[in-house]
């Protein structure tokens, strides 16, 4: 598979530049992949083709606000640093993004905060991921954590040219989030409100909650045209023996196993033992899924609508078949569905 197979024509118009205004009430378009069926729904819709016993598995990561906004020494220079993972707890070091990055070099210090209260120095200016930053902050680490968060903001993608707004910070975060660690929303979650989560749950669809750190390594651009030789940054993620347990028995039923989000799907094919199934796993996955591609667990997805050559797409092409997408894609153009993480959502069968 070539990277200019996954290249299309996307209208600007259809990013989404702010979530719908209820979160089950976004479109859904419905694939079927035995037919090339396709049906437009509303997301809540969605508890229609469940039926008791099938599961859902879930990404329950939590975003932080991993967007600061910093002075440079001396300069005063503005500088936006994004948090991207944490190295080391006790020396305060992280990985981060720095832009403009040209202007930062090693031993520069940055200042946080109106008062200046946080201060960072640059200690490494070679990582693949940008800068190491060395966080001065004498309090205890819950504290200086808590200052992190304070004066942080939601890390909306840099698509969304709008400032951030106080809704953001609850409507870029799903319902069931639950272990801080993701610089970027598990967007197909986003679609889930309490309401439609509890009628599922009346209906006996049971829910194997997953965890997969979402880093910006998803969202890099694919710069090879041979997908063999893309290199996907590594995430964390942790697969528990309850989750496990869910996800077997409902393979062994012959049930309905459905991803929610290609970072579940990814997790769930990160750890597949020798016979199909479902192991326990803590670690870390760069699992890069492409077209041709056998899945072991799960036989359904829900997921959004993604941008041109994207990793995501380059997923979902694998599941769905790439002629398929191709077809399912140029409807939703068609239909005005809305693109990327804000965006609707689509479910393959």
């Amino acid at each position: 598979m070539k990277l200019s197979k996954f290249d299309f024509t996307l209208p600007k118009e259809l990013l989404a530049e702010y979530p719908a205004e209820n979160r089950d009430e976004s479109r859904l378009m419905v694939l079927h992949r035995d037919s090339g069926k396709i049906e437009h729904k509303m997301f809540k819709d969605i508890i229609d083709y469940f039926d008791e016993g099938d599961v859902m598995a879930l990404n329950n990561t939590k975003v932080f606000p991993a967007r600061l906004y910093g002075n440079k020494e001396k300069t005063g220079a503005r500088i936006e640093v994004f948090l991207l993972r944490e190295l080391n707890q006790e020396q305060r070091l992280w990985d981060v993004l720095v832009d403009p990055a040209r202007k930062i070099r090693i031993g520069n210090k940055l200042y946080f905060g109106d008062d200046d209260s946080l201060v960072a120095e640059v200690i490494d200016n070679t990582t693949s991921r940008g800068r190491t930053l060395r966080f001065l902050y004498d309090g205890s680490y819950t504290e200086f954590r808590k200052k992190l968060r304070s004066l942080g903001e939601t890390p909306l993608p840099k698509y969304i040219k709008r400032n951030v707004e106080p809704e953001d910070e609850e409507r870029y975060q799903t319902i069931y989030a639950k272990y801080e660690g993701a610089v970027a929303a598990p967007t197909a979650g986003l679609h889930f409100s309490r309401h439609l989560l509890k009628r599922l749950e009346i209906k006996g669809i049971n829910f194997a909650e997953i965890t997969l750190h979402v880093g910006l390594g998803t969202f890099n651009p694919v710069e090879v045209e041979d997908l063999s030789k893309h290199k996907m940054d590594s995430e964390e993620m942790v697969i528990d023996a309850k989750a496990v347990e869910i996800v077997n028995h409902a393979k062994r039923e012959k049930k309905k196993i459905c991803a929610i989000g290609t970072t579940v799907m990814r997790s769930l094919e990160s750890s597949v033992s020798s016979n199909g199934m479902l192991n326990e796993f803590e670690g870390w996955t760069n699992k890069f899924i492409f077209p041709p591609h056998d899945f072991s667990i799960a036989n359904c997805m829900v997921t959004n609508f993604h941008l041109p050559k994207s990793t995501l797409l380059m997923m979902i092409s694998a599941f769905a078949d790439h002629e398929l997408i191709v077809h399912a894609y140029k409807e939703a153009i068609k239909e005005k569905y809305r693109f990327y993480s804000y965006g609707d959502a689509m479910m393959i069968l």
